[in-house]
């Protein structure tokens, strides 16, 4: 008779793995809100029944994922939800792949182009005055031979603000700042601000004339750019640098 094999015992999780999961529930069950104070560091020792090192553990675990903040001397809170660190762990891991921030691309160009049309059909006048604001500064920039992080990032939020769609202008900054953090390891560094300039005005006079199909087409030719800047860093194989990116 052939005995089937016992499966291997499934290891227990590490203490202070269980403290997460407990003060993640704690959190969750009593709907705590961002800026709540929670119980002193020895009440929910006691609670958990562990020592203060392994809560500290935990608590430490949190902090670096954005749940949980110490203040010295005040306490632990629950802290606002952040992409944060999300973002910062995704740019560190992507490091300097640029197989994986052409992948990071490509959803930013696959999310904008194909939701480009919603917008076109419900901007008004202020959205268009403030986009065009937007560009006539990256120009100033562009003139001078600087770059404009902060104007590029907000105009591709204000593209989709109009829709009223909280998780959709997240996730355009999820993108944005994870392509602009992750090419800071590779020294992506945009060669013609004037040219991005350029490919972002178009892309305005586009959604002014309610032109859909030059929007899409503005906006696709604008990734084509950078998709020929990270062809010229695979070239040159220029790794490191903290150069500041319009894209």
């Amino acid at each position: 008779m052939t005995l089937k094999s016992m499966k291997p015992l499934t290891r227990a999780p590490l203490l202070h793995v269980s403290v997460q999961e407990s003060l993640r529930a704690y959190i969750d069950d009593n709907g705590l809100a961002p800026g709540t104070l929670l119980p002193a560091e020895g009440e929910l020792a006691t609670q958990l029944g562990v020592s203060r090192n392994s809560l500290r553990e935990g608590i430490k675990a949190l902090e670096s994922l954005g749940v949980l903040e110490t203040r010295r001397g005040v306490g632990i809170f629950v802290k606002a939800f952040s992409f944060e660190p999300l973002l910062d762990n995704l740019a560190y891991g992507l490091g300097g792949a640029l197989r994986q921030i052409e992948e990071v691309l490509e959803i930013r160009r696959t999310l904008e182009v194909g939701l480009i049309s919603k917008t076109i059909d419900v901007i008004g006048e202020e959205d268009i005055a403030e986009l065009r604001a937007t560009v006539n500064r990256m120009r100033a920039h562009a003139e001078r031979g600087e770059t404009f992080a902060e104007d590029d990032q907000l105009f591709h939020r204000l593209l989709f603000r109009c829709q009223d769609n909280e998780t959709l202008v997240r996730l355009i900054d999820v993108f944005w700042l994870a392509f602009y953090k992750a090419s800071d390891f590779v020294n992506l560094e945009n060669l013609d601000p004037m040219a991005t300039w350029r490919d972002h005005a178009a892309i305005v006079d586009a959604i002014e004339a309610r032109d859909l199909e030059e929007a899409r087409r503005r906006l696709d030719r604008h990734y084509e750019g950078i998709a020929r800047v990270i062809a010229n860093n695979k070239t040159s194989s220029n790794v490191g640098g903290t150069h500041e990116k319009t894209v």
